[in-house]
């Protein structure tokens, strides 16, 4: 019997991970979708949140699918989960004819806020100073903006969260302005750079 190389790793035996890029050089190390973090089912059972900054190695398409799993009813429902991030991503792959892994990665580059504003003096005085976000923050509020989108948009509607999941991922990576994302995103935006104009006027 010949002996056969290495099987290569696809999602769901599908999905190919060897063409996927990620176009943002500052989330390249936040974005696990290299050779070492491809697995055939979003569903490692890895021990992420152990140890601070580890979940950054966690795959992409588990830590998507781990966002779904959110209000109380729906703790604990992985395999429903990956079934729906199964599904939605033959979806995305019939709609744009494109792999969905990629999709997904363009989805969460465009959908992360850069800018945001944080809380500065104490007791009396209290100003807004606009600040940069952390590459890890970014990837951590665009996973949970695209899963809440899909989440409402699916809430008493005669389409399936899957169907909600990659409508959001498609609109999402398209930088479209039809999306869950885009308004905090935009929102974030404009009142860093409204914060800027004030102190330069000052």
């Amino acid at each position: 019997m010949a002996a056969t190389g290495p099987q290569e790793i696809k999602l769901f035996g599908k999905w190919s991970y060897d063409d996927v890029e990620v176009n943002d050089i500052s989330l390249e190390d936040y974005i696990a979708v290299k050779s070492k973090n491809a697995v055939f089912v979003p569903h490692t059972a890895g021990r992420y949140q152990k140890k601070r900054f580890r979940k950054a190695q966690c795959p992409i398409v588990e830590r998507l699918t781990t966002s779904l799993m959110q209000h109380g009813r729906n703790n604990g429902k992985k395999l429903l989960a990956v079934r729906i991030v199964r599904h939605a991503f033959d979806i995305v792959h019939l709609l744009t004819d494109s792999n969905p892994i990629q999709v997904l990665v363009d989805a969460i580059i465009n959908s992360g806020p850069r800018e945001d504003a944080t809380r500065i003096g104490s007791a009396g005085v209290i100003r807004r100073q606009a600040v940069d976000i952390s590459p890890l923050r970014r990837v951590n509020s665009a996973i949970y903006l695209i899963s809440t989108g899909a989440r409402e948009a699916s809430f008493r509607n005669i389409k399936t969260i899957a169907e909600c999941l990659a409508d959001e991922l498609i609109n999402a990576a398209k930088g479209s302005s039809n999306r869950y994302t885009f308004e905090p995103y935009w929102q974030s935006c404009l009142k860093a750079i409204l914060r800027l104009f004030k102190l330069c006027t000052a």
